[in-house]
């Protein structure tokens, strides 16, 4: 397992858990680099991951069967290309087919090609373009970088002033691309691809701004939630049949086959579904709800996809728990970083019935665990109902003790 996330995190306890079935056989897993919090779990090794040929050796001298590539970046950086030369089997599209989420005009183009629905988007690579972009669509405006900002790419505002200034700040690293805003809720599926066949997973929501009511600025996700019992009957088979199949295709079509997880950001507008973003991996913290409720072993799903035979696993299965995830970052994210703080009282948050934690940013002292910056850990909740995961989640949190920890106080809120 390649990152040092939580979701990757989430993606090892998912598969921990399995091995720990009555009639299951254990896995042997490896991080690299893990994190404090997997490091419980799993045994973890350094290693720079984006470096294809390093891992590549590494799996090669273990005996690797499955590499699961966790980040964007290793993506981005032909890791998994390095990987499969050896002729081990991997989690993870080849660079070409990750540029789904390394460019967003890329992703448009392979959209348009598809025939599948998304807003309208204009490439600009100066702040004249940018302009002109904003003159077309009008307000509120919708400013993405190009390439890979972490989750913090995106600028959506009716300050004009903001917006130049959020372009002219990623022009510098790149292209941006300007797009017309669309209004609705957003919902967020994962879709299992083996190069031409493909699994969805269960619809999730997040919340990608800072504050309550969702205001502040737009982070890598500080919650969610799973499933969507606000969402219309078949719309995953919708997404599947208008999204999913038509980009794995069309990639497919084009030479260079996508296998791994295509993650769908969508809206539901009012004239139906529309493509806000792909992304090439499992995101996080939506990876934190809906792999608790997967009962459908998980090794089975991602050594399919990895190795061409999808089509003949059956449709994956979910529980009728609900699950809620809430994200404790540092202060001052996700402008400034804030220096090493001790966590304290991880045990008890644990302790609280339905309760996980998955670790992000955290390391081991002789003090114990401390905060390293960004997304520390999300406090993860299933139950029956959602008032119920709800309640064990903030009550975990209440456990938690971060000096000028944040986080938000409305996860999954609507729904109740």
């Amino acid at each position: 397992m390649l990152g040092s996330g939580a979701r990757e995190h989430a993606i090892i306890t998912a598969l921990v858990n399995e091995s720990r079935a009555a009639d299951a056989a254990p896995h042997d897993i490896t991080a690299a680099p893990g994190n404090a919090g997997i490091a419980l779990e799993v045994p973890t090794v350094a290693l720079d991951v984006t470096q294809g040929e390093v891992v590549a050796d590494y799996a090669a001298d273990h005996g690797v069967e499955l590499v699961v590539i966790g980040p964007e970046a290793p993506l981005i950086a032909g890791v998994a290309d390095a990987v499969r030369r050896r002729g081990i089997a991997v989690f993870g599209p080849d660079a070409a087919a990750a540029q789904l989420e390394g460019s967003k005009a890329f992703a448009k183009r392979i959209m348009a090609a598809a025939g599948v629905p998304t807003g309208r988007g204009m490439r600009a690579e100066s702040l004249a373009e940018a302009e002109a972009a904003f003159d077309a669509f009008g307000a509120p405006y919708v400013v993405k970088a190009d390439g890979l900002a972490a989750g913090k790419g995106v600028l959506v505002t009716d300050d004009r002033v903001a917006a130049l200034a959020h372009a002219k700040h990623y022009l510098q690293q790149g292209g941006l691309l300007i797009e017309e805003f669309l209004a609705g809720q957003e919902v967020s599926l994962f879709v299992l691809s083996d190069g031409h066949h493909v699994i969805p997973l269960s619809p999730a929501q997040d919340y990608k701004r800072l504050g309550v009511g969702d205001l502040g600025p737009n982070t890598g996700g500080m919650g969610a939630y799973s499933p969507l019992p606000w969402l219309p009957e078949g719309f995953v088979d919708e997404v599947v049949r208008t999204v999913a199949e038509p980009t794995v295709r069309q990639l497919e079509r084009e030479g260079t086959p996508f296998v791994g997880l295509l993650y769908c950001g969508l809206i539901v507008t009012e004239v139906g579904i529309r493509v806000i973003e792909f992304n090439a991996r499992f995101g996080d913290p939506e990876t934190q709800v809906v792999l608790p409720r997967l009962i459908t072993p998980l090794s089975e799903l991602l050594m399919a996809a990895s190795t061409g035979r999808l089509a003949g696993v059956s449709a994956a299965q979910f529980s009728d728990d609900v699950a809620v995830a809430v994200v404790l970052a540092s202060e001052g994210y996700p402008v400034t970083s804030a220096p090493t703080r001790l966590i304290t009282g991880l045990e008890s948050a644990a302790a609280v019935p339905g309760v996980t934690l998955t670790h992000a940013a955290t390391a081991r002292t002789d003090e114990g665990f401390v905060a390293t910056g960004g997304r520390v850990l999300s406090v993860v909740a299933t139950a029956a109902t959602f008032a119920q995961a709800r309640a064990r989640a903030y009550e975990a949190l209440g456990n938690v003790n971060l000096e000028g920890g944040q986080f938000r106080s409305d996860i999954a809120s609507r729904v109740l």
